[in-house]
């Protein structure tokens, strides 16, 4: 069984017990949040798909930690104008753990 969510603008596919990353929540660990944007969800071969939610489904994640992924350079360069600056950036996300898939 697994359901295709919609979380913070992006889509995710949600599995029992699978680990997924996602943008920064601003919750402690161990918290349970519920999704009800639920755009699509697939029980044995029987596939159920919302227009554009389902109704009645719902995904129960945990959070775990937080994190910071790799560092992404950025340079900027004019040729003939001695112009150039370096940038660098590091995303936060969090990991979460899928408890639950409910289907109504």
């Amino acid at each position: 069984m697994y359901a295709l969510v919609e979380y913070k603008g992006k889509q995710y596919k949600a599995e029992k017990d699978a680990l997924l990353t996602v943008d920064k929540i601003d919750a402690q660990k161990g918290d349970k949040i519920e999704i009800d944007s639920v755009l699509l969800v697939s029980d044995n071969g029987k596939v159920s798909v919302g227009t554009p939610y389902v109704s009645g489904a719902k995904v129960t994640i945990e959070v775990g930690d937080t994190f910071k992924d790799d560092k992404v350079i950025v340079y900027k360069y004019k040729s003939k104008k001695d112009y150039h600056r370096t940038i660098g950036h590091r995303e936060q996300y969090t990991k979460v753990i899928v408890k639950d898939i409910v289907v109504a």
